[in-house]
């Protein structure tokens, strides 16, 4: 078997998350950084989506980030991020990335470019986006992660949009009352496999 390529954009908080599972689970891939003005005609060619990330493996290619995930920890999932012997907290894990893939990111989006929605203020998006971290920060003042007692794939699934929100305006998420999201969010961002994948590469 070919080494798998990921086409994928540093910053993109998809493609972020799939090269948090990738590394995790110790699949070996070749990265393609790609430039969003210049995309290459290598990945359109396999993907007509044009948005990363794209995995291509022999003779397959899977473009969305949650199936790349899943394909990566099927390979090797150490940690045990897929809880195998915890249906209910697969649920409650499922639930959450549906919620931040299908409502919150659209409220992500609108705040952190609310010059392109002037139909509000962006203060009204960040209230919109807020009702998401508020349920987050209740989850996780029961325990240290979202769904079980360890990392689990909610977490890094949905890491990586939190960080998106709470960079938008730095100083206004540090004085927020989500301490346990807060917390948590540090915590990853300070993982070396965070601090891995972030690493830059030629584009």
């Amino acid at each position: 078997m070919n080494t798998p390529t990921l086409y994928s954009f540093r910053r993109c908080p998809y493609a972020m998350r799939a090269r948090m599972a990738l590394r995790y689970s110790s699949v070996a891939v070749d990265i393609v950084e790609v430039s969003l003005k210049a995309k290459p005609p290598q990945m359109l060619a396999l993907s007509s989506k044009g948005t990363v990330p794209v995995l291509s493996l022999d003779g397959r290619v899977i473009e969305e980030s949650l199936e790349i995930m899943q394909w990566a920890l099927e390979q090797n999932d150490p940690q045990d991020w897929l809880l195998k012997d915890d249906s209910a907290a697969q649920q409650r894990g499922a639930a959450l990335i549906e919620a931040n893939d299908q409502t919150f990111k659209l409220h992500l989006n609108r705040y952190k470019y609310a010059e392109r929605y002037p139909e509000q203020p962006m203060e009204y998006y960040r209230a919109e986006g807020e009702v998401f971290l508020h349920e987050l920060d209740e989850l996780l003042q029961q325990r240290a992660y979202l769904v079980a007692d360890h990392v689990s794939l909610a977490d890094i699934a949905l890491a990586p949009f939190i960080r998106q929100f709470a960079h938008v305006d730095r100083d206004w998420f540090t004085q927020t009352p989500y301490r346990h999201l807060q917390v948590w969010l540090q915590g990853i961002l300070e993982s070396a496999l965070f601090s891995a994948v972030m690493a830059k590469q030629p584009t």
